[in-house]
């Protein structure tokens, strides 16, 4: 007997969704009235894999203890974007074309963010950000929020911090130049420690690499002729911490600034003994909590995970707890709704601070500083916009 037409239709769907590495997390027919689907559009594999399964741990935990708005199951539709911007925008394309969902949380990482927003926004998809910190990823797309801070502020704390807590004179930058996030806050950073220090010379040397690139020896004897007090190097958690092992092994003692793609337990695990003392912004402090949100988010992750959260864990619980709440006070799910509710958050309280917001789409957010003591994160202190 012949396959029927319609079942080799479902075979194909599927196989096509398990290629771009789709999961729904619980069963549910789509279009079933009694269902709201979220996406989940995240790297789960690639360079970014790790950042992506942390932000994905944190949605999953809030989907667990709310799994229900206005009477109807909340289902996660997961898709893995590769870490490539290619592949985030097929995946985009998935959630919105295949999938139909009514919301999007996600990605990890700037550039993925900024591939999937245009066919977000073109789907009239709203789509909540949860680390993607470069201001391009919401100007200009009325469909594209977030629920951290941007680089712009960032990269503005970061040069304050090197300048008037490590009283640096000079300073060195290395960026991921493939990666619009480490550019942007390198750019960001730059500016303002030239207006602190009153000397554009201040900056010493620039060097660049590429994402996956695993020998730096080259940049850093360049950097190591200037001998400066600070390094600053934003990028991916594992490409910087090869660059502070090496450094240390060209026996370069200055102080290493990052952003908040160092807040991973990977560079940790790849930077070993050479990551102690490496100092970085980032947007949640597991051993100082918050508010009480805080410290029951803290609290069920341990609980359900067995270890301790990454910032973007708390991030990714926030995300999906304002859609949710977007969805309850537009008492709809559709997502243009969704959307007009999400512009209208104030006062939020997430596990990872207050949300509100603003006119461009994006949340007004204080920044934390960790430093790494005895192989672990420990808090340094806050800063607010």
């Amino acid at each position: 007997m012949g396959v029927p037409l319609k079942k080799i239709n479902t075979l194909l769907a599927l196989a096509a969704a398990l290629a771009l590495g789709v999961s729904v997390v619980s069963c549910s027919k789509s279009g079933d009235s009694d269902v709201i689907k979220i996406g989940v559009f995240e790297p789960l594999t690639g360079a970014n894999g790790a950042g992506g399964a942390d932000e994905v741990d944190g949605v999953k935990l809030a989907n667990k203890l709310y799994p229900t708005v206005l009477g109807k199951k909340v289902v996660l539709v997961v898709v893995d974007n590769k870490s490539d911007k290619v592949e985030a925008a097929n995946a985009a394309t998935v959630l919105v074309q295949k999938e139909k969902v009514n919301a999007v949380i996600g990605s990890w990482g700037s550039s993925l963010s900024m591939s999937g927003g245009p066919i977000f926004a073109e789907a009239k998809t709203p789509a909540v950000a949860v680390s993607a910190t470069n201001p391009n990823v919401t100007k200009g797309n009325e469909y594209y929020f977030r629920v951290c801070f941007l680089d712009p502020f960032q990269g503005t704390v970061n040069a304050a911090y090197a300048f008037n807590v490590l009283k640096a004179k000079k300073v060195a930058i290395i960026r991921e130049v493939s990666n619009d996030y480490s550019v942007g806050l390198a750019k960001f950073f730059v500016d303002e420690f030239v207006k602190l220090a009153g000397d554009e010379k201040a900056i010493v040397a620039t060097s660049d690499y590429n994402t996956g690139d695993q020998d730096f020896s080259a940049q850093l004897t360049n950097i190591k002729k200037y001998d400066p007090d600070v390094i600053f190097a934003p990028g991916n958690y594992t490409e910087s911490a090869l660059i502070i092992k090496q450094a240390r092994a060209l026996g370069m003692k200055a102080q290493f600034l990052g952003g908040d793609t160092w807040d991973e337990n990977a560079f940790l695990e790849v930077g070993g003994a050479a990551v102690e003392g490496a100092t970085f912004s980032t947007f949640f402090a597991n051993d100082v909590p918050i508010n009480k949100t805080s410290e029951a988010f803290l609290k069920s992750f341990r609980d359900e995970y067995k270890k301790e959260p990454a910032a973007v864990a708390a991030l990714g619980f926030d995300a999906y707890r304002v859609i949710l709440d977007a969805i309850t006070r537009a008492n709809s799910a559709e997502p243009q709704k969704i959307r007009d509710a999400l512009t209208q958050t104030k006062d939020f309280e997430g596990s990872a601070g207050s949300i509100t917001i603003n006119a461009e789409r994006n949340a007004d957010k204080a920044a934390v500083f960790k430093t790494v003591k005895d192989k672990k994160f420990v808090f340094l202190t806050t800063v607010k916009p």
